[in-house]
């Protein structure tokens, strides 16, 4: 095998290692939020959510949220595939969305929250019976506050933190972006 394909293969294998690790972070924060009986009730919120920031570091952690968020909602959510696959393409739009404003590291929380507040109340009225459109609102205003605790503020801590700390961000084969500022 030439240099060129071991290189090519190495960074594949890490980019898949990192993507895994993100997924089962995702999945445990998850788990320790459904525990806590964050998971339920009129605001729900979950932890794992302010790893959708991590597209600001590696894009990793575009399908390490993905796999992450479908275990999450295969495991923890309310079994209704509609719901699975829509609670899923939300946070999928998210990860991709911060990775398209990676050098704004500060509003990557944004994207996250409006997808999922735009998308997770529709998927409740279209597909479960007791929901009625004239809802929309208030489940729009619960699902983003819910987003709003776990990406906004614990999403921006960690963006905050992974920006003083290079050595961490590389470590796990990240690298710091490009922000407005070092342009």
């Amino acid at each position: 095998m030439s240099d060129r394909k071991k290189i090519t293969l190495n960074r594949r294998s890490r980019f898949l290692t990192a993507a895994a690790m993100i997924a089962a972070m995702y999945v445990a924060l998850s788990w320790v939020s459904q525990l806590l009986g964050l998971c339920s009730g009129a605001i729900q919120c979950r932890i794992s959510e302010a790893l959708c920031v991590l597209p600001v570091f590696t894009a990793a952690s575009i399908p390490g949220v993905t796999v992450g968020c479908l275990i999450t909602n295969l495991l923890f959510g309310s079994g209704n595939p509609f719901d699975i696959a829509f609670g899923t393409l939300a946070s999928l739009i998210g990860v991709l969305l911060c990775y398209a404003i990676r050098r704004l590291p500060y509003l990557s929380s944004v994207p996250t929250i409006l997808s999922n507040a735009l998308i997770v109340p529709a998927v409740l009225i279209l597909f479960f019976p007791d929901m009625e459109w004239s809802m929309y609102g208030l489940l729009a205003l619960q699902v983003g506050a819910g987003e709003l605790i776990a990406c906004g503020i614990f999403g921006t801590i960690l963006v905050w933190y992974l920006l003083k700390h290079p050595k961490t961000v590389s470590a796990v084969g990240g690298t710091m972006p490009v922000t407005k500022e070092k342009q």
